[in-house]
């Protein structure tokens, strides 16, 4: 969400003219989420199922985790001070045993979503890795997000979503670009024969409804269909290797914003599903029946209308009230004070608590159906492996509705209610949801609307009664601000079919949107299909509503950028071309126009780093604040270091901070940057002389073992004369933990 991205439009577009080895621990599962019972849509008949070429891989993909803007909630002061969990590139890989170049990658990012630039770079670094990579390209490579909003940004091709990170970063960029590409390499490495089954179960308490008023908006006969306002059902995929048998990945599907990290947390993490998938991952590292390097992929689903925040939207104001159905205000009438609460609410610690335990549930429940899949999963049959991608511009796209009706989608804009925010993150001024756009309520707005681009009188009728703030798909200066050219792809392995969606779908959209592709691939199937949706993919393309939603203009319907008739003209554009997903069928659709690549064109008033120093009398790694002698299991250990930037070295693959344990007289590695509960804080302390200070803190577990610790620091400094960077170790006293 872009909420407060406009504190920044006006001043960037002036700007922009005048610059024409982890050791396994466990996790407490002992409280159980509110699971129904496993859906598993028959039982197995056979012991396997038809064989596919698997493969999966892992990659490290955190950028820099300091002086950066994340990308998500699109506020300025939610720039990075450091780090509590890596985040991470997983790469699937299903190809057709017999045709070697029918296959798909499935690529799941720690990031805010998939999009144009590092899709680009993706597919530029699979072409450079030469013949032996040539099968992966434009129409088989999927690039999904998770959706988290605290990670590093700064990698958008277009504008619009620059203007808060102050433009492109090449190092933030480069690091996803290179970890994605090397998840797909050790995937390729890792590919053999093996088997897919699947299985669903319903996590009852993983999500809520944000937007309630906007989704009952949807017929009573179509809502009646469903048993809840969000979709509760996990999809979970596994991967089965045929030559031991041995599990090397999963896949799941379950819509959940990645907001469970609040507004005001400054250190990067992969959110709640970044925790699910570490948390799996972690879990399965020695089982009997788990390969080593297993993969566990927690995919986003149709996650527009969904939140983590699942005790409902309360006033911060001291009234004790819930804020208002309809527009999410509170008794001042303004948004500002309106904040989703997540499970763990009372613990008033930037939504850690609450992340982890969202987290914790999807895990739960992906585990529940990957134990259950053996005696009765449902297997993947049919052997063929079938992709199609194109490119369609927006831009007046022209289709009828199934009534006859002719209509059109419209140049990407974004309403006033884009500006409200949502619960999960309040935007800024005197916006709310379902905001009429009357100029007399947002003067200052209807200027700066109009300063930037007044739009056409087709423009507005197009998006009506969308009331347009921002013309985005019509300003392309300095370069274009939003896309208009947006991605339309779909994969299908036997009956399971992947629509990789560039919007955030709402429930409504997602369910109609899964159905109708359900209907027209069940004319070329044997099974009966199975139908997921995977997003937001390829080119970020804000939210997609149902018309209903959109005419009610919450932040779901303000954000679908092409019109009220997005969702079925998406609809109209997959099914056109199911056909190329027949078993037997070959070629591809024309590919459409490609969209602009802004890599090398885009702003950037990132400032890098100038050289570290060390305050006279220390040295780079010296631990000037000692941890105590002992700690109760529980509490948290702090040690603070003389620092150094951690932009100089990513540390990509590696660690900035370390727990070892003393195990006879050897010191043991036994916690990373992948630990939830270890958290590297970066603070600088004097910017003319390039001080800093690094504070790692290991928020002991109640579990943990007992026993003699020490707390690494591992750092990276740049010289002041030549810019050399050199690294260098701290380390703390040791301690006891009891």
């Amino acid at each position: 969400m872009f909420s407060v991205v406009f504190f920044f439009v006006l001043g960037v577009f002036v700007v922009s003219k005048l610059n024409a080895p982890v050791q396994r621990r466990g996790f407490d599962i002992r409280h159980k989420p509110q699971l129904g019972t496993p859906l598993l849509s028959k039982a197995r008949a056979t012991a396997i199922g038809d064989k596919y070429l698997l493969g999966v891989g892992k990659a490290d993909v955190t950028g820099p985790v300091v002086e950066l803007n994340f990308a998500g909630y699109a506020s300025s002061a939610q720039t990075g001070t450091g780090l509590r969990q890596r985040i991470y590139s997983r790469a699937f890989i299903v190809g057709d045993v017999d045709n070697p170049d029918d296959r798909f990658v499935y690529l799941i990012l720690d990031t805010q979503s998939g999009d144009t630039a590092v899709r680009y770079g993706i597919l530029d670094g699979l072409a450079a890795l030469g013949d032996d990579y040539s099968m992966y390209g434009q129409s088989n490579v999927a690039v999904t997000g998770t959706h988290s909003h605290s990670g590093p940004g700064a990698w958008f091709n277009y504008l619009l979503p620059q203007i808060t990170s102050l433009g492109f970063d090449k190092q933030s960029y480069q690091a996803v670009v290179d970890g994605a590409l090397l998840s797909i390499q050790r995937a390729h490495a890792s590919l053999e024969e093996g088997y897919l089954d699947y299985g669903t179960v319903n996590i009852t308490d993983g999500n809520l409804s944000r937007s309630l008023y906007a989704y009952m908006a949807n017929p009573a006969s179509e809502r009646a269909q469903y048993p809840d306002s969000t979709d509760k059902t996990m999809t979970v995929l596994r991967f089965q290797r045929a030559s031991d048998s041995k599990n090397i990945g999963l896949l799941s599907w379950y819509p959940v914003h990645g907001t469970s990290m609040l507004e005001n947390n400054t250190h990067v993490t992969g959110d709640n599903k970044g925790v699910a998938a570490i948390m799996f991952e972690k879990e399965l590292q020695g089982d009997a029946s788990t390969a080593e390097g297993f993969v566990a992929g927690f995919s986003q689903a149709n996650v527009g209308d969904t939140t983590p925040n699942v005790l409902g939207a309360w006033c911060d104001d001291g009234s004790g009230q819930m804020c208002s159905y309809e527009n999410s205000t509170c008794a001042d009438g303004k948004s500002q004070s309106c904040h989703g609460r997540g499970p763990l609410f009372g613990n008033l610690d930037l939504g850690v608590s609450s992340c982890y335990e969202i987290g914790r549930r999807q895990y739960a429940g992906a585990k529940s159906v990957f134990d259950s899949l053996s005696s009765s999963g449902t297997l993947v049959v049919g052997a063929s492996v079938k992709s199609f991608h194109f490119y369609q511009d927006m831009q007046y796209y022209k289709f009828s509705l199934d009534n006859g009706t002719e209509v059109q989608t419209c140049p990407a804009a974004l309403g006033y209610s884009f500006a409200a925010g949502t619960t999960d993150g309040p935007g800024a001024f005197d916006f709310t949801q379902a905001d009429s756009g009357s100029p007399d309520a947002n003067p200052l707005w209807a200027l700066v609307s109009g300063v930037l681009r007044e739009p056409s009188a087709e423009q507005k009728a197009c998006q009506y009664p969308k009331p347009v703030l921002l013309d985005v798909g019509e300003l392309s200066e300095p370069y274009v601000w939003s896309p208009n050219i947006v991605d339309m792809q779909v994969l299908r392995v036997g009956q399971f079919v992947i629509i990789i969606s560039p919007s955030e779908a709402t429930t409504m959209a997602g369910r109609r949107w899964r159905a109708a592709v359900k209907e027209a691939v069940s004319e070329f199937l044997d099974e009966e299909p199975m139908v997921v949706l995977g997003g937001p993919a390829n080119t970020y393309a804000h939210y997609c509503a149902t018309p209903e939603e959109y005419a009610i203009q919450r932040y779901e319907g303000a954000s679908t950028l092409y019109g009220p008739w997005e969702l079925p003209a998406y609809i109209n554009l997959t099914v056109s071309k199911l056909h190329y997903l027949s078993p037997t069928a070959t070629g591809a659709p024309p590919a459409g126009p490609s969209p602009p690549d802004n890599r090398e064109t885009s702003l950037s008033f990132i400032s890098g780093v100038v050289f570290d120093a060390a305050p006279l009398g220390s040295s780079f790694g010296d631990c000037k604040v000692q941890p105590n002698t002992t700690y109760a299991r529980g509490a948290v250990v702090n040690a603070t270091f003389v620092g150094a930037n951690p932009r100089n070295n990513l540390r990509l693959e590696g660690t900035f901070a370390a727990v070892e344990k003393l195990v006879g007289t050897e010191w043991t590695e036994v916690r990373d940057d992948s630990d939830w509960f270890l958290v590297y804080t970066w603070t600088r302390t004097n910017t003319v002389l390039g001080y800093s200070d690094v504070v790692i803190s290991w928020e002991t577990e109640s579990d943990a073992e007992t026993g003699t610790y020490r707390i690494k620091y591992y750092g990276d400094r740049k010289a002041l004369i030549g810019g050399g960077i050199a690294a260098f170790e701290g380390t703390s006293r040791s301690f006891t933990l009891t």
